[in-house]
């Protein structure tokens, strides 16, 4: 995982449901914290584009409900500000489910990946189809 310039807009905050879109099985999933968040007093943890989650699922096989596994964020509805100045928007909120090591747990991705999350983790660029 390498970092990224500048601030990310935090788009996706705790409790938040998000849509699964690899082939693991899972389909809604809900955060449930932020690792190596660092906010202000009483703010809810938030995550954007490339944020490494820890997520429950909710909708899904019954092999992978109910359990405490690791996501990145590819998409946000939330506008965010690239470095060329750009605003770039995406239509849902995705994520793809990892391991602890960062490599992707399924063998598909489905629609587009944020160019800030595929250059952040190499096996999720190397999974997506499409990277916007």
């Amino acid at each position: 995982m390498k970092g990224i310039a500048g601030r990310q807009t935090r788009g996706i905050p705790n409790g938040a449901r998000i849509n699964c879109i690899d082939n693991t099985g899972a389909k809604v999933v809900q955060v449930i914290a932020v690792p190596k968040y660092h906010g202000t007093h009483r703010r809810y943890p938030s995550a954007g584009i490339g944020d490494l989650l820890v997520v429950t699922v909710k909708k899904g096989t019954p092999e992978m409900r109910r359990q405490l596994i690791r996501a990145v964020i590819v998409r946000q509805r939330r506008p965010f500000r690239r470095a060329d100045g750009i605003m770039v928007q995406f239509e849902d909120n995705a994520c793809v489910i990892v391991t602890d090591t960062g490599e992707t747990k399924g063998s598909d991705i489905k629609g587009p990946v944020a160019k800030e999350a595929a250059e952040r983790w190499p096996r999720i660029a190397a999974t997506a189809s499409i990277i916007v």
